[in-house]
Formats: structure tokens, sequence, C-alpha cells
């Protein structure tokens, strides 16, 4: 078996409830990942009300959006007792095969309804339908999300109600974390709210190679004056790898 990464060192910033495909997916090529999670998740400043009540004013011809696994953890077990109880659901659409996977478990023996090809907000937007008539799009995501995607479902025609489903706190790293993640040869930043947590905790330090999963985060990074080496072409954790095997190989 190929270990293309062997013995190379990796930060990992996700929550530490998020990190096992990710650590899976670099053990497998050989490589030694250092996880310092540096956020954490937790409900939204309502507690979640918002979330319960909106979700139930949906109907069958309305959708239901989810951009993170996180969001989609927060809406699981309301979509698989639509589904025990057969009851109506919405339709349902994810961002990324990473939402879709735990968005399919809950609604067994169906699936999500629609999965960009291209995994991004942009892409999303340019997948889904216009509306016929009085469309309604419930959005769930991070209570610090931006209003892009919501501005790009109005434009087809949706009435758009956008509700946080988590929120995001920092988890400020230990003295021996912060030089465990200096010493290593990259970086993988997975959300905005990573990269703004690497920057409370570090300023602008990062080890030689840092990488993106998407331009959303890139940007953020931007904000912080933290140089990016690369942003993975699929916005997605295996495409977050081979953006890494990508440049490992080139610096190698």
């Amino acid at each position: 078996m190929s270990r293309p990464l062997q013995g190379r060192r990796i930060v990992v910033t996700r929550a530490a409830d998020q990190v096992d495909e990710l650590m899976q997916q670099l053990t497998a090529l050989g490589a030694e990942p250092i996880v310092i999670p540096l956020i954490q998740t937790v409900d939204p400043a309502d507690g979640g009300t918002s979330l319960v009540e909106a979700l139930a004013h949906l109907g069958p011809s309305d959708w239901l959006v989810v951009t993170s696994p996180n969001g989609a953890r927060r809406v699981a077990d309301w979509l698989r007792d639509l589904v025990e109880q057969g009851s109506d659901r919405p339709l349902v659409a994810a961002v990324g095969t990473a939402t879709a996977a735990v968005l399919d478990d809950a609604l067994r023996p169906h699936h999500v309804d629609l999965v960009p090809d291209r995994q991004s907000s942009d892409g999303l937007v340019q997948s889904f339908p216009s509306s016929v008539g009085a469309g309604r799009v419930l959005l769930t995501n991070a209570e610090s999300a931006g209003a892009d995607l919501v501005d790009g479902l109005r434009d087809k025609g949706w009435q758009v109600e956008q509700v946080a489903a988590y929120r995001t706190v920092a988890r400020p790293p230990s003295a021996g974390e912060l030089l465990r993640a200096l010493a290593a040869e990259a970086v993988l930043f997975a959300s905005g709210s990573a990269v703004r947590a690497w920057s409370d905790a570090f300023g602008t330090a990062t080890p030689p190679i840092v990488i993106a999963i998407g331009p959303a985060t890139a940007a953020v990074a931007a904000e912080f004056a933290l140089k990016v080496d690369a942003v993975a072409t699929d916005h997605s954790l295996g495409g977050l790898v081979s953006c890494l095997l990508t440049q490992l190989g080139d610096s190698g």
C-alpha cells in the first residue's frame, strides 16, 4: 500500500468530535496527524429554539438546505423521526458529500435530493432549481454565516429563512500544542472559524504549508494576513487531503 505521507506531521484544527474522518485519511497515507482542536461546536445563542420552530413549519414542497456536517447533525434526528413516522418531509439539499452522508443516514432508505457537483455555496446556488410560485427555503448554518447563499437563493425566486443551527467558539491551545503545531510541516483549515481561532492563538505564524478547504476559508485567512499556499479544488475533506498530497509532493 502506498503511503506517500509517511512520517509527515500535519496539523488538524477541526473540533475534537469532528476529526475522525480526516484522521483516518491522513493516517492511511502514513502521515502523523497533530490534532489541535481550535474550535468547539455548541448550541446557538437561543439554545436551538428558532431552529425547532422553523423546522416545524416546513412542508413537502419546501426545501431544507444544510451547509455543513455540523448543521446536518442538528437536524438529523428531526428528519429521522419524519421518515420513521411516514410523515411528509421537505426536499433536502446538502452543500457537499460529507454533509449529505450525515443526512442520508437520517433519511434511510431515502437520500438527499440535491448535492451540487461543485461543493461550495456558489455550486449549490447554480445547481438549485428556480422557484415556481411561492417556494420556501429554510437555510440552516452557523450563527456567524454570511448572506451569500441567502442572496443567491433569493435571486432564484425563493423565500429564504436563515436560522442558526449551531455556533463555534474558540478553544485556546496549550503551550505544548503551540510548539507542536509550529514544528509541523503543514496545517489544514476546514473552516473560517478555525482560521480565526488560529489567528487568535498564533498570530500570523504557521507551518511551511497552509491549505484551505475552499475559497471562503481562504478569504478569512487573507483577512487575518495568513498566507495560504493552496486551496482545495474539491471543497471536501478528501479534496483537502488531495491538495495536501500535491503540495507536499511539490515541496519534497
